[in-house]
């Protein structure tokens, strides 16, 4: 049997990334090192940066490390223009040190953590698991700075119980999360230094910055799974990947628009500003300064528009793709789809629909999406969730959370199998797909967009 060796080009691009971003901070540092090379220029949002924008230009800003906007100006821009933003989160479910978090339980060192999102936990077990994240650091000045940290090694593992010692294990894959669910991180006598001590100190993330455990003053720490991200299938045609959910679309709209302010177009092209919002805390319902219910796209409005007549303008003329991970149909699981309504993976981007607006697609935004996918010789798949296919409503996207804000919001995604397990599923190919859409969007959205009357 003859194995492909080689896959879709942008597909290992993307495990480059996802395998460099272990947590939202990594993930936006990865996103602003790849904006940097196209040229973007980092701005802040404490400072007067309206002054220095200018037609032609990129930039990019970040808030708490956690979330990231970026946008280009087009030439002949004024204010009141409209936006045209690709939003997507890059937070997924994980396990996350408590602040005091040291046990020891029979001789064996372990660590407290807290579950973070609707993660399917059992996945979680027999995992080679290490840390990742920030710690807050003293320098010798008596100035503090915030650090990412990322461990390599396998320190962590939550072991399941023996068949032998329990008889009924297969029967249920229920556990109890405070005492069932504790990781080990070593035996006690051989004195191993143990992550987020109760006093603050960290002396495992401080052997890996070579600092002295005194200097660490704060901390957030997550567990991730240290098998990197991989091609695989007998062609390569699928992804086995943590965090696809929604690093993913966050990738597909990095490369997009990085790629779309290189192009040799770009200092020709007029229309909207085009820009994309990577945030934070989307599992846990998007409420915090990072998330998509902040102020980050609406401050970047008003900034951009400051009067009031200007401001009402541009929100009537932007459009806002809100890009997450779809639930592509399962071999083994067909009834849990709508007959036609079963996207499959490599099958193309997926617009997401809902009756109850859980989706915030309309006809109008639908359609525009179908059209800049036709552009770049895409395939279109439609997917609703009802309460006849699924037990839940459908999970939770940025997309209704933005559109309060006046902006016109479609809901697309691509397919994934395992979503919220610690390794799910993609096709290899669609990552491309997302990045032409994307692409279509920042190169032809405002010119479509006079084509379409509506009110």
């Amino acid at each position: 049997m003859m194995l492909h060796q080689s896959g879709p080009e942008a597909a290992t691009r993307f495990l480059s990334f996802v395998n460099a971003s272990p947590t939202p901070f990594h993930a936006v540092h990865s996103a602003a090192l790849r904006l940097e090379k196209a040229g973007f220029r980092k701005i802040r949002e404490k400072d007067e940066w309206e002054k220095d924008v200018k037609a032609g230009g990129k930039y990019y800003f970040t808030r708490n490390q956690s979330a990231l906007l970026a946008f280009t100006i087009p030439q002949k821009w004024q204010p009141g223009a409209g936006v045209s933003i690709v939003a997507t989160h890059i937070d997924s479910p994980n396990l996350r040190i408590r602040p005091v978090s040291k046990r020891s339980t029979a001789g064996y060192l372990q660590v407290g953590v807290e579950t973070y999102g609707g993660g399917i936990w059992h996945s979680w077990l027999d995992r080679d698991l290490s840390l990742a994240g920030r710690i807050v650091l003293q320098n010798k000045n008596g100035d503090f700075t915030s650090k990412l940290i990322r461990i390599d090694k396998p320190i962590l593992r939550i072991p399941t119980i023996a068949i032998h010692l329990d008889r009924n294990v297969n029967e249920s894959l229920k556990f109890n999360q405070e005492t069932q669910f504790v990781p080990i991180l070593g035996l006690i006598e051989s004195q191993l230094s143990t992550p987020a001590a109760g006093d603050g100190q960290d002396e495992g993330a401080s052997d890996e910055l070579s600092v002295a455990p005194e200097e660490i003053h704060d901390f957030e720490l997550h567990l991730y799974d240290t098998q990197p991200s991989v091609l695989g299938g007998i062609n390569n045609e699928f992804i086995f990947s943590p965090r696809l959910d929604n690093q993913f679309s966050s990738f597909a709209a990095v490369e997009a628009i990085s790629t779309f302010a290189t192009a040799p177009s770009f200092a020709t092209l007029e229309g909207n500003i085009n820009c994309i919002a990577l945030f934070n805390h989307e599992e846990i319902g998007s409420v915090s300064t990072s998330g998509a219910e902040s102020s980050l796209v609406p401050s970047l409005l008003q900034r951009l528009s400051p009067t009031p007549a200007a401001l009402a303008q541009s929100v009537a003329r932007s459009f806002l793709i809100s890009a997450d991970m779809g639930h592509a149909i399962h071999p083994n699981y067909k009834d849990k789809h709508e007959e036609n309504h079963a996207p499959k993976l490599n099958g193309g981007v997926i617009i997401k629909t809902n009756a109850k607006q859980r989706y915030a697609s309309d006809s109008i935004g639908s359609f525009i999406v179908k059209k800049l996918i036709e552009k770049k010789g895409g395939s279109v798949q439609e997917y609703e969730l009802t309460e006849l296919t699924s037990a839940r409503p459908c999970g939770s996207t940025v997309g209704p959370m933005l559109s309060k804000i006046g902006v016109r919001t479609v809901d697309v995604g691509c397919g994934t199998l395992s979503m919220h397990s610690i390794r799910e599923t993609a096709g290899s190919y669609d990552v491309q797909n997302a990045i032409d859409l994307f692409s279509s969007f920042f190169e032809g959205f405002a010119e479509l967009d006079k084509a379409v009357m509506v009110d």
